[in-house]
């Protein structure tokens, strides 16, 4: 696979309209910086606002994937991010002045064909790849949906299975092995496709507004009379006569592959897995999938991809079932013994959550001094445990970590509920509850020994974060 990141030469320019939104739109894809990503700009708006494709951007799933930060958004993203992800390029930036790329032909293939064109160049800065290590595996029982990853050395495949209970379908495989060799010939051609029966129900729900027999797909999964084909063809806006035809396609529509929608799928599912934020090494197997299934997947997997990039840049090794050992908190942290109160985090959600663990020994120097007959953990110093949990969570949520320190601001609602004597184990789960200019909020609870254990002590602490120097 390849070793370093690549970006386009040249800048290109497709035009056309959206698929649900039916503006019209122009998309240039221009060059970006090693490590910018993939960026959405606004050119129609003041300011030219930014949207980064990844997970934590996804506000809506209904029919496609759409991104938005500040109130800004671009709707139907993934056909371009497979595009991009297909053609194996990592940092680009994406214009457009609407809020929805061109459609097309309903599939990547002009997409892929116009980032060709603007030349693929590779750049200094290495490629960092999510490595799956070991299994993930997202179920969606109630929509007998399964998508897993598993470890494959240095490698990328892809497999998906679809099922709709349609004639005109089938049970469809599909199965991607090498994406350099087949994603442009075999996958990005692959166009959109939806069911007779829903199209009155998307444009209902205000869809489709730029669908036509020309960008997409439509399977005949029902009859329908003169009058319901009429009534069809002035909501859809299309000129030409519509049939059922026998083909068990709208206009006895002709497939580009016997299994072009399990081939869209899998392009769809591409395009969703560029939201983690990096290309995966590994094998992905699918039953079922769509857009739901695919973005919570993802979120599985780019919390994955966030864990493993800062055991990168703290430790040197993985301490076995822990995130953080002792030598990667003494990188983060600038506490020192006897102050240093986190032995171990053992999960991390970047942004939003920790754990953290604390073993409480006979040897702690404040057994001696405090309550030396009964001896019990100061309760002041759980506070300090909880908050510095809490801090390395903040901290690894911002630029230059090592480089800055956390302050207390304020200490509230803390309540002492269970003694901690020497041979407990103190478990912190801490939550992030805001970041704003400079000033964080977390709360948390601890317990003994495990989460949901005994209760132990719990409360909200803000504190500012502050240059070291």
């Amino acid at each position: 696979m390849l070793e370093k990141q690549r970006t386009i030469k040249n800048s290109v320019t497709l035009s056309g309209v959206g698929l649900h939104t039916g503006n019209k739109s122009n998309m240039t894809f221009k060059t970006a910086p090693a490590d910018t990503g993939i960026i959405f700009r606004r050119t129609d708006l003041e300011g030219l606002p930014e949207i980064p494709a990844d997970i934590d951007h996804v506000i809506d799933i209904s029919r496609g994937t759409t991104i938005a930060k500040d109130g800004y958004e671009v709707h139907t993203v993934e056909h371009v991010l497979a595009s991009i992800m297909g053609s194996e390029i990592d940092n680009i930036i994406v214009e457009l002045d609407s809020n929805e790329p061109p459609v097309m032909d309903g599939s990547a293939k002009d997409y892929v064909e116009t980032l060709k064109k603007a030349e693929i160049i590779e750049q200094e800065a290495m490629r960092d790849y999510l490595v799956i290590e070991d299994t993930v595996h997202y179920h969606d029982g109630e929509n007998n949906v399964d998508i897993v990853a598993l470890p494959l050395k240095d490698d990328f495949r892809i497999s998906v299975m679809i099922d709709y209970n349609n004639p005109a379908l089938g049970v469809q495989h599909t199965g991607l092995f090498n994406l350099h060799k087949e994603f442009e010939k075999e996958f990005a051609p692959s166009r959109t496709f939806c069911f007779l029966s829903e199209i009155e129900y998307l444009r209902n729900q205000g869809l489709i507004k730029g669908g036509d027999l020309n960008n997409a797909i439509v399977i005949v999964d029902k009859e329908a009379d003169e009058n319901e084909l009429n009534d069809m063809k002035v909501k859809l806006g299309i000129e030409e006569s519509i049939i059922l035809g026998s083909s068990g396609t709208l206009n006895d529509r002709e497939l580009r592959f016997k299994n072009e929608p399990a081939r869209h799928k899998l392009l769809d599912l591409i395009g969703d897995l560029a939201l983690i934020g990096a290309p995966v090494k590994g094998q992905i197997l699918a039953a079922r999938p769509g857009h739901k299934s695919n973005v919570e997947f993802t979120k599985m997997l780019r919390k994955l991809y966030l864990q493993k990039k800062i055991e990168k840049k703290f430790q040197v090794m993985k301490s076995e079932n822990c995130i953080f050992d002792i030598e990667a908190i003494l990188e983060i942290m600038p506490h020192r013994y006897p102050f240093l109160l986190v032995d171990r985090i053992i999960d991390i959600d970047m942004g939003k959550k920790i754990i953290g663990i604390k073993n409480v020994t006979y040897n702690e120097p404040f057994f001696e001094g405090h309550f030396p007959n009964k001896r019990v953990m100061p309760g002041v110093l759980i506070v300090e445990a909880m908050a510095q949990c809490g801090f390395i969570l903040v901290l690894n949520s911002i630029d230059d970590p090592k480089n800055k320190m956390a302050y207390f601001a304020s200490i509230e609602k803390v309540k002492f509920r269970k003694p901690v004597t020497p041979g407990d184990q103190l478990v912190f789960e801490m939550y992030l509850l805001s970041f704003k200019r400079g000033i964080c909020k977390i709360a948390g609870k601890a317990y003994k020994n495990f989460i949901g254990g005994e209760l132990v002590c719990e409360g909200e602490f803000m504190a500012a974060i502050l240059d070291k120097q």
